[in-house]
């Protein structure tokens, strides 16, 4: 009875929002929205792959015969201090219909995917009813989805059915509706008043709400929902776009030269108590200066310190080696008893404006910020509150234990990395990740990397409490593989230290920002070979997500034919085999779990006409 009454509520719904038939097209032709049938079905090259099974809120009594009407186009064209690519451009055709007296529907057909949002205008001051929005994914389709949990650390298994006993999903969700089309479910351009959604599909296996974490918002006067979004077309489509910031709000930051990425040596993953010892700490300042990284990571328990240390000297010896120290803090707004300070520093907004003053006064560069508690409005409002301040007092920051990115690296690009996924960490935690890593990396780029950076904390060439079976050059490719702009390296110094000299230079020289990105091959959890470019080199990483030794293809248009300056490679071997070939390979030999790097540096000329 469940499925046969949300079926009766898509069509109805469906049908009291189609006047006519109705098409609409991207820019390219190649993506398409139909109204015909009561639904709304996206078709890309003629294959329909989405369907927008309903729209609407609950008791709001919708016109029977809304008009839509073409809005124009729209243009997004900007810059990225980080991510994929330095300067985003893309463009949609927007239509938009009159749902009900003070509802509007807003609809873009972006060449790489659809974007949807709902406008309301004078509200009385209340509560939202209840969305409406459901896609149906019908069983069969092949989709990678993660089961959602507040910090969304888990894992993206293939599947071909939602009949599983936990029918709540996080997003990114990725679909294979028919052979070589990809679909990315998720949404952008959360704001104040606003709670971040997951996915349902507890009432019907094939129908998946989109169900904001808050149904109770206040709301008043004019108001909108997040964007609703939709990434289409084949796997470089989806990996490569920019859909997430091009829909989301323009950087509200005047100032943003003090922004700068880079790579972070990072305590915990050796040292789970390591911050709160002078000496530990020290060791990664020196690891840092030694290596030419930026920046060090003091994590929690710095408010602990032992042998009557204090921050302020942690602080101190990192700035006299040209270090520039990040610290951590507890949201206190998650995980509070029992957990890690510094605690209850940041909710009030007279005690964060004095902490974060106290950071910039010390020379912090910039704060982690844990354990938040779900994507409800408290939480994206606090979130919001933190970008903002952090701004004023110039801190970089980055979120743990926290919602997804949902374009907000664009709107403040102070934010330079987020968790949100299952990462290197969890080889802490339970032997769970051995076995799975290798797989789960090789899903990560075409899944949660492709929405916003991802501080997975990667490149461990040791052990921790619970052992890997990637190789060395594995784990090498993940530092160019997933993209944020602060890239952690988990492993302790010595393991550093005792790499040979080209992997040291590799990490002084590694960019956290990209000009361009461009996915060369691959498929989720089997393989992915990727190409990012930072001024006139390009870095080429590749990764075996399999038990197996396979050939991984370098298809080599990205390089347009330019001249090739140098190559050095990192490849699979005992433990290494670098080498300084005269051009880069169009195959590579990859070990089970296997990888390869190569950096490639080009004669200069100019990318900007290409």
């Amino acid at each position: 009875m469940k499925h046969l009454s949300i079926v009766l509520l898509c069509s109805v719904l469906c049908t009291a929002l189609t006047a006519a038939p109705l098409s609409m097209t991207s820019p390219n032709g190649r993506l398409t929205l139909d109204t015909q049938d009561g639904t709304y079905t996206v078709s890309y090259q003629n294959q329909a792959v989405l369907q927008i099974a309903s729209l609407g809120y609950m008791d709001i009594a919708l016109q029977a015969r809304p008009r839509w009407k073409f809005a124009g186009k729209v243009k997004a064209d900007y810059t990225m201090l980080a991510g994929k690519c330095f300067h985003p451009v893309n463009t949609a055709n927007e239509y938009r219909a009159k749902l009900a007296k003070n509802l509007q529907l807003v609809l873009r057909l972006y060449n790489d995917g659809v974007a949807f949002r709902y406008e309301f205008s004078g509200l009385q001051e209340g509560t939202l009813p209840k969305e409406q929005t459901s896609y149906r994914i019908p069983e069969g389709t092949r989709r990678w989805m993660m089961q959602w949990s507040d910090g969304y650390e888990g894992f993206f298994p293939l599947s071909t059915t939602g009949q599983t006993a936990n029918r709540r999903w996080g997003y990114p969700a990725l679909l294979e509706p028919v052979a070589d089309t990809f679909v990315l479910l998720s949404e952008a351009n959360i704001e104040r008043r606003q709670s971040a959604s997951c996915l349902y599909n507890d009432e019907a296996a094939e129908y998946y709400r989109v169900v904001p974490d808050q149904n109770t918002v206040a709301v008043s006067g004019d108001w909108h929902s997040p964007w609703r979004v939709a990434i289409i077309g084949s796997l470089a489509d989806v990996v490569e776009s920019t859909l997430i910031t091009d829909v989301s709000e323009p950087c509200q930051l005047k100032d943003t030269e003090w922004i700068r990425p880079g790579v972070v040596s990072w305590i915990y993953w050796a040292y789970n108590h390591g911050s709160n010892d002078m000496n530990i700490i020290k060791k990664y300042v020196d690891m840092a200066a030694t290596l030419h990284l930026p920046y060090v990571l003091i994590d929690a328990e710095w408010d602990e310190m032992k042998d009557g240390k204090r921050i302020e000297e942690a602080i101190d010896y990192a700035k006299a080696k040209g270090v520039r120290p990040l610290i951590w803090y507890n949201s206190s707004v998650g995980w509070v008893d029992g957990a890690p300070g510094p605690k209850f520093r940041l909710n009030k907004a007279e005690d964060r404006e004095r902490e974060f003053a106290w950071c910039e006064q010390l020379g912090v560069a910039g704060v982690k910020i844990d354990f938040f508690s779900g994507d409800n409005q408290l939480n994206m409002d606090y979130s919001l509150d933190l970008l903002t301040c952090a701004a004023k007092h110039h801190l970089l920051v980055n979120f743990h234990g926290a919602t997804i990115p949902r374009g907000w690296q664009r709107t403040y690009p102070n934010l330079l990395s987020t968790e949100g996924v299952y990462g290197a960490e969890w080889y802490n935690n339970v032997p769970t990740f051995t076995q799975k890593a290798a797989a789960h990396n090789a899903i990560l780029p075409f899944t949660r990397n492709v929405i916003g950076p991802m501080d997975y904390t990667p490149c461990a060439f040791s052990d921790s409490q619970h052992p890997h079976i990637t190789s060395n050059a594995h784990e090498l490719a993940l530092t160019v593989l997933f993209e944020s702009g602060l890239q952690h390296l988990a492993d302790k110094p010595e393991s550093y230290y005792a790499q040979p000299a080209e992997v040291q230079q590799f990490f002084s020289a590694l960019p956290t920002a990209w000009d361009e990105t461009r996915l060369l091959s691959g498929y989720p959890a089997e393989r992915v070979v990727m190409a990012r470019r930072r001024g006139h080199t390009w870095y080429v990483a590749g990764i075996n997500g399999t038990d197996e030794a396979i050939e991984l293809t370098i298809d080599q248009k990205f390089l347009h034919g330019q001249a090739v300056r140098s190559v050095t490679l990192f490849a699979d071997g005992s433990p290494w085999d670098i080498s300084h070939p005269s051009t880069l390979p169009t195959t590579m030999k990859c070990q089970p779990r296997g990888g390869f790097v190569a950096v490639v540096e080009m004669v200069p000329h100019n990318y900007t006409s290409e």
